[in-house]
């Protein structure tokens, strides 16, 4: 196996695993020799993913994780500990949708179950998950931001505000944890053909058209694939990527670019 994509003996863990990019992430890293410790709120599909990662002779172990809480995020980490002494890899990933709406009509409500998922949830997964990276003499965290964590996004201000803070997580934990070996950045893709986007339903439009709206400001004219997306990911936490951190990378057809 070339080495660059080579995670044999590699402990990783992913939130929000039972589906999008974490599913599709717990399978290329399992293929490519990591042991993954897997959470997500949604527990029967979580089951189904780590049934059918261990029938492909992939190590995984599971639990429900609520990264909203604190205890949860802590339990899924302890997990790792228990399981396989320890952790070289954790990715950040589980995260909500959010409603379209204008800022006039964001109600407080929304705006913390947008910082309580993906904000906190990201902010308790480094708080549990560096000691134990520590511990091991390094290893490497990827926090799943988005697009709207870098540029303005109309109609999901709640959203982008949350993703905004998810980059001043990563660029503040990474110069905090850089002495220890430990590489911590993020991800930014734009649209992606995963449930988050293609479970939109739009009152009167079709998700043909939906997407097509959505991709038609895209400098490539189409919305991302996963699969485009997890590329990056595998490349963010090679093993043999042990200069880069701090880093905020835009998967988006080049959006960022104009």
């Amino acid at each position: 196996m070339d080495p660059i994509l080579d995670f044999t003996g590699k402990v990783a863990l992913i939130t929000g695993a039972s589906s999008g990019f974490g599913k599709l992430l717990a399978r290329e890293l399992g293929e490519r020799g990591a042991k993954l410790v897997l959470g997500d709120i949604n527990e029967a599909d979580l089951m189904t993913v780590a049934d059918e990662l261990g029938g492909a002779g992939i190590e995984a172990r599971a639990r429900r994780c609520d990264v909203s809480s604190e205890t949860d995020c802590a339990a899924l980490v302890e997990l790792a500990q228990a399981e396989f002494g320890g952790l070289d890899i954790a990715v950040n990933n589980a995260g909500i949708a959010p409603p379209m709406m204008s800022v006039e009509d964001t109600s407080e409500a929304e705006m913390d179950r947008q910082y309580n998922v993906n904000t906190k949830g990201v902010l308790f997964g480094l708080k549990y998950q560096l000691p134990l990276m520590k511990q091991r003499g390094g290893g490497a965290v990827l926090n799943v931001s988005s697009m709207a964590g870098i540029g303005g996004a109309p109609k999901i201000s709640s959203y982008a505000a949350a993703k905004h803070a998810v980059i001043g997580l990563t660029k503040s934990a990474a110069m905090e944890s850089a002495k220890y070996g430990v590489r911590i950045n993020a991800i930014c893709p734009f649209f992606t053909l995963t449930p988050m986007v293609t479970d939109i339903e739009t009152p009167g439009v079709s998700q043909q058209d939906f997407q097509a709206s959505l991709a038609s400001g895209c400098p490539m004219r189409r919305l991302g694939k996963p699969e485009e997306v997890i590329a990056a990911m595998l490349m963010l936490l090679s093993p043999k990527m042990t200069y880069v951190t701090g880093q905020a990378l835009a998967v988006d057809g080049g959006m960022s670019a104009m």
